[in-house]
């Protein structure tokens, strides 16, 4: 059985995942040396990015979110919801018809032969 792995990161780390205390110690020294009095200022600047990048996408999803529940109201009132109001509708016509075709009839028997002999 194909089991996948539990994911705890989020996404935007997700390449991240694999890295143990050593490696990010690594990392760590790697950033300071790269860019030593800089480095509050850098991740300063990340996180703000981090922050609008989540402002933006709540702006996306609640612009999403209110065109929908718009379409949804036109069409509620337009009659065409899916609700327990439409199934007993039903219940008022009888879309009950008979059969129009023929009903079928056998032929009569074939006459036999008589042999006279």
């Amino acid at each position: 059985m194909l089991t996948l792995p539990v994911v705890s990161m989020p996404v935007l780390f997700g390449f991240l995942g694999g890295l143990g205390m050593q490696e990010m110690m690594i990392v760590a020294v790697i950033a300071v040396l790269l860019f030593g009095k800089n480095l509050p200022s850098v991740a300063r600047s990340l996180g703000r990015s981090y922050a609008d990048f989540k402002k933006g996408l709540s702006d996306i999803q609640s612009e999403f979110h209110s065109a929908t529940k718009e379409v949804e109201d036109t069409v509620n009132d337009r009659g065409y919801s899916s609700s327990s109001s439409s199934s007993s509708s039903y219940d008022d016509y009888d879309d009950y018809a008979e059969a129009t075709a023929p009903k079928f009839e056998p032929p009569p028997a074939e006459p036999q032969k008589v042999e006279n002999g």
